[in-house]
């Protein structure tokens, strides 16, 4: 049975998060029961990773197997008939028998978005953080640094978070302004529940003046989360790309 690999867009707003739960509409959910319209058979659509309630995504990857033997054009335009407007495959690829889309990605690319104004957006207030006292960026930027490497995040993670270890690898945090819009970028190998939001949080703190920008080697080193700085709400993030090596990359069927 070919195993088919997916990108998928995704708008959380109004989702309980990626992962089906017993309380609140996933996305799962609905990306499988689209698949079981088209396939007239029930698949288990198996991601890359989690996104929480109210996060978005660009190109969440997520693989599942099934027997039949359809264009992969069909998987994209077929799907996409009986997905509602706000989740979208973007993408379908035929990967190895037995890929796992957590297991073998490398890394993930994530986005935060905030509008540094003291008066609102209407147009972006879904996918945006207004925050509203003046941001230090260069404070940001030199805090940020100190996320880089592997190190132990555990100053950085929900409460609930049931990870089993929480040694992290961050590879860049880059941030940026152009006007009132500020974008980090986040690239790592794997993340703790709610920790590029906790990240953010404290980066924003930072800018704010609470915290100096030393301040993230001393909550990495001593791992209290009721040391670090607030969560960023889930609206400004966004999963914008999932690597794979490169044997599996493989030419999609874009449409």
């Amino acid at each position: 049975m070919p195993t088919i690999l997916l990108t998928i867009a995704y708008d959380g707003t109004n989702y309980s998060g990626w992962q089906v739960q017993p309380n609140g509409l996933a996305v799962q959910q609905v990306v499988e029961e689209a698949f079981e319209r088209l396939l007239k058979e029930r698949v288990q659509v198996r991601s890359s990773g989690r996104t929480d309630a109210g996060v978005h995504a660009r190109a969440m990857a997520a693989a599942f197997t099934t027997s039949r033997n359809i264009p992969l054009r069909a998987f994209v335009e077929g799907a996409n008939r009986f997905l509602p407007a706000d989740i979208a495959i973007q993408t379908a690829s035929i990967v190895p028998e037995g890929f796992k889309p957590i297991t073998m990605a490398y890394a993930k690319h994530y986005r935060y978005t905030i509008i540094n104004s003291s008066v609102r957006t209407p147009l972006d207030r879904l996918y945006c953080w207004q925050v509203r006292e003046p941001l230090d960026l260069a404070a940001m930027e030199e805090a940020a640094g100190g996320f880089v490497g592997s190190h132990d995040f555990a100053a950085f993670r929900a409460s609930n978070c049931v990870a089993r270890t929480t040694i992290r690898r961050i590879d860049s945090v880059q941030i940026a302004r152009q006007d009132t819009r500020i974008t980090i970028d986040v690239i790592g190998g794997g993340f703790l529940k709610n920790m590029v939001r906790v990240m953010v949080g404290t980066l924003v703190d930072i800018g704010k003046g609470r915290f100096e920008p030393s301040a993230i080697g001393r909550l990495l080193q001593r791992g209290d989360r009721k040391e670090a700085g607030s969560t960023a709400p889930a609206c400004g993030l966004c999963l914008i790309e999932v690597f794979y090596p490169e044997e599996f990359t493989f030419l999609p069927a874009n449409v």
